[in-house]
């Protein structure tokens, strides 16, 4: 074929073309990737856990039972109480919830954020006698360990009195030893702030009814969970028996959460961890509880149930556990027990590069990520194409528009020349 001028003319603009096509950027172009199937079941025929990804913790706003299960999933029990949470003790992950930040009375689960507040500052081994200002205030009706004033306890004794008596003695001697009354719950509210814990409103730091003191089955929660990642805490709630000195001698305390000793004819839940159970008058019945089975761990909050007495707060908390237990990768967790804070730090690795960079240097950067790095953060991201793999079809098809385009101005013109 003899190039002439007007060919080679429309050869170059089909160069220009060429080179003037946008090549889309990484996040403009690359689809996402395929999600698992929500009825994946591998060879056993267990099915597949759902992938890990965002949980929006605005689904556990929402009023009524929240769950997603998968095939195979159990049926959630029907329980009475009027909140309740079961999550992953490990991950954060709710499994499921049913009006999990209605506000209500907590009662002495509510000492779960005094421990959390005030264990570390004082060794277990620490000696203190106690003073009669200390045993001021105790709210008529509470329940006692029998703190004495004159007496000298080690702080590994007043914990015991806590979680094992439920015993508003021994925590208004524990928040004189830490700033007093008033400091203590401007610090327990402080400390329910930066655990992620909105619902929760501190007035009397041992839960006793006070106006206005509430709190919720997903703060209860998030407070058991921290709770289990601190071993003191969780040798301390999983106590069953301790002995408690009264001067020259010392009398034997049980704990009170029955799902743990058995006592009451409740019987004991295998794997039980403990943490603490409440009850007042307007709270009625609460109960947190973690369990261990099979390298799981979960936590499970139940507040007021409505039916079945005064022991149903055991038996529905058992129910939850056993279900939760049994859901094990079969539902798709609602929300998290983690702050909305470390979620959006957990949100997937490229999107918040891809974030970043349009923050600094506007959208075209967000598409300069190199590939080795983006796979080495996202080992998913290999199979999104990114840069110049996504720009290659749209070449592709500019070059046959431009070899297409210089046939037709050859066809033209070239044959005239000829």
């Amino acid at each position: 074929m003899i190039v002439t001028p007007a060919v080679r003319h429309a050869t170059a603009g089909a160069a220009v073309l060429l080179l003037v096509l946008p090549v889309p950027t990484a996040t403009a172009s690359a689809p996402a990737a395929p999600a698992a199937p929500a009825s994946a079941v591998s060879s056993v025929g267990e099915p597949t856990p759902p992938a890990r990804s965002f949980v929006d913790p605005a689904r556990l706003d929402r009023s009524g039972t929240q769950v997603q299960p998968l095939r195979g999933a159990p049926q959630l029990p029907s329980v009475s109480a009027l909140s309740w949470v079961v999550a992953d003790a490990v991950t954060g992950e709710v499994l499921a919830a049913r009006d999990a930040h209605r506000p209500l009375p907590p009662a002495s689960t509510l000492k779960t954020l005094f421990a959390l507040t005030a264990l570390p500052h004082h060794g277990g081994n620490e000696r203190h006698t106690v003073s009669d200002e200390e045993l001021n205030g105790i709210g008529e009706g509470s329940s006692l360990v029998g703190v004495k004033e004159g007496y000298t306890y080690k702080v590994s004794d007043l914990w015991n009195g806590v979680f094992l008596s439920s015993g508003n003695d021994a925590v208004h001697v524990l928040a004189a030893m830490n700033g007093g009354w008033e400091s203590m719950t401007r610090q327990m509210q402080e400390k329910a702030r930066a655990l992620g814990a909105r619902d929760t409103r501190v007035v009397s730091p041992d839960g006793y009814d006070a106006p206005g003191q509430v709190s919720s089955a997903y703060d209860l929660a998030v407070f058991g969970r921290a709770g289990l990642q601190d071993p003191q805490f969780t040798r301390y709630c999983s106590t069953r028996y301790a002995d408690f000195p009264a001067g020259s001698w010392s009398f034997g305390i049980a704990n009170t959460n029955r799902l743990l000793t058995g006592a009451d004819g409740v019987a004991r839940y295998p794997g039980l961890i403990g943490i603490k159970n409440g009850y007042t008058s307007n709270a009625g019945n609460t109960l947190v509880v973690g369990a261990r089975r099979g390298g799981r761990t979960l936590v499970v909050s139940v507040m007021n149930p409505q039916g079945g007495g005064g022991f149903a707060v055991y038996e529905e908390a058992r129910e939850l556990l056993d279900w939760g237990f049994d859901a094990a990768g079969r539902v798709r967790p609602v929300g998290s027990l983690k702050p909305a804070k470390s979620l959006r730090q957990e949100a997937p690795q490229p999107v918040r590069a891809a974030a970043r960079k349009v923050t600094k240097a506007g959208p075209e950067a967000a598409g300069a990520t190199k590939p080795a790095a983006a796979a080495a953060r996202d080992p998913h991201r290999q199979a999104t194409p990114s840069g110049k793999a996504a720009g290659l079809p749209l070449a592709l098809v500019g070059a046959a528009l431009g070899a297409a385009l210089s046939l037709w101005l050859w066809r033209r013109f070239g044959a005239r020349a000829n």
